[in-house]
């Protein structure tokens, strides 16, 4: 560590406003000190109804700044080190310009066009298609590296599928481990309006890797039949909570507590969490991608996370994804929080600190 690096280590209050020229959350580490690692992924391509996800790992990092540094769930965790890797610019430019197509693919299809009667249409979606499988392969390429590099790493989207290729570099390195999705909608369709990476799709091909022993779903309120189908068959590798269902048990009478030990029950020792931001209520993150009525509370998801640690099981890796900024700071206000928490939270399990009362 340089002189230089020392004195602003030495030098940095936690207590004072965060610096701009600083990291995420105006840390002062680099991307070399600090243990947790932020990937941005900056791609909403596929997205059905409202874009704008892929401005979400600016946003948030710009509402870092804002949140206090201390967190009981991990006092002084800060100290350890979290940084953001830079937003590719080169990803951001061909999203923007790959969207409009995309676009123009989707008026298409509803209005009852057939992609195989269309050349430029058929043209459009190989384009897209390809597009996904070279994002996969980069993100699966940057997130292994800096997981041979023992950081713990966290994706942060754009829509969801950004995390595909941060899954195929965990399956790389686990043999086992299980997912945890909170989440307004399964994203288990099969090609999603012919989209192979579709974000309504990153659950169906996470399912492709077999390393993926067990899928825990929360707060899905938002589903076809096809996926409610593919959950009753799955064997019981895929486990989905429905927000009707938590809220009807909540209502007479049953314990969030008791039903977190209920789904965390469900998860393998090893877990990645996929935060989808519309998994909680939409008064929280009104500009998401696909809103839905219902969903968690903040409080609750973080109960959540909060108790998956607690109960001796590591989290791998996570994903926070459908931050879309909008006109005001809300949205990435609530997601950079959250982000902090997932953060810290993922560094308490490997600390395997005691439980202590918050």
């Amino acid at each position: 560590m340089s002189d230089n690096t020392k004195a602003k280590l030495a030098d940095f209050n936690p207590n004072n406003v965060g610096l701009l020229n600083n990291q995420i959350f105006g840390l002062p580490y680099s991307e070399e000190q600090s243990e947790v690692i932020l990937m941005p992924v900056p791609w909403d391509v596929t997205v059905s109804y409202a874009a704008g996800s892929q401005h979400g790992p600016k946003a948030i990092r710009e509402a870092s700044y804002q949140i206090d540094l201390h967190d009981p769930d991990l006092e002084d965790g800060w100290k350890r080190g979290i940084a953001m890797c830079e937003i590719s610019e080169e990803w951001s430019k061909r999203s923007e310009s790959l969207r409009p197509k995309a676009e123009r693919y989707i008026a298409f299809l509803g209005d009852g066009g057939d992609v195989k009667t269309s050349p430029e249409m058929q043209t459009i979606l190989d384009e897209i298609n390809q597009a996904g499988e070279t994002i996969r392969a980069w993100v699966r390429q940057s997130t292994g590296n800096l997981l041979k590099q023992k950081k713990i790493v966290g994706l942060v989207g754009g829509d969801h599928s950004t995390p595909l290729g941060f899954l195929d570099a965990l399956s790389e390195l686990h043999s086992d481990f299980g997912i945890l999705q909170i989440d307004a909608h399964c994203d288990l369709r099969d090609a999603y309006e012919g989209f192979k990476y579709s974000h309504a799709s990153i659950m169906w091909n996470a399912l492709t890797l077999p390393n993926i022993s067990k899928l825990v779903q929360v707060g899905i309120r938002d589903f076809c039949k096809d996926e409610a189908d593919l959950i009753e068959g799955s064997k019981q590798r895929v486990k989905a909570f429905f927000d009707s269902e938590l809220k009807e048990e909540l209502y007479q009478g049953r314990s969030w507590k008791a039903i977190c030990e209920e789904i965390i029950g469900h998860l393998p020792p090893k877990v990645y969490i996929s935060f989808d931001i519309d998994g909680l209520d939409p008064k929280l993150c009104p500009n998401t991608g696909t809103p839905v009525p219902g969903g968690l509370e903040y409080e609750q998801a973080v109960y959540l996370i909060r108790q998956v640690v607690h109960s001796g099981r590591t989290v791998i890796g996570f994903d926070l994804n459908e931050v879309s900024p909008g006109s005001t700071d809300w949205d990435a206000n609530v997601g950079a929080r959250l982000l902090y928490k997932l953060c810290n939270l993922t560094l308490r399990s490997r600390l395997r600190l005691p439980k202590t009362p918050l």
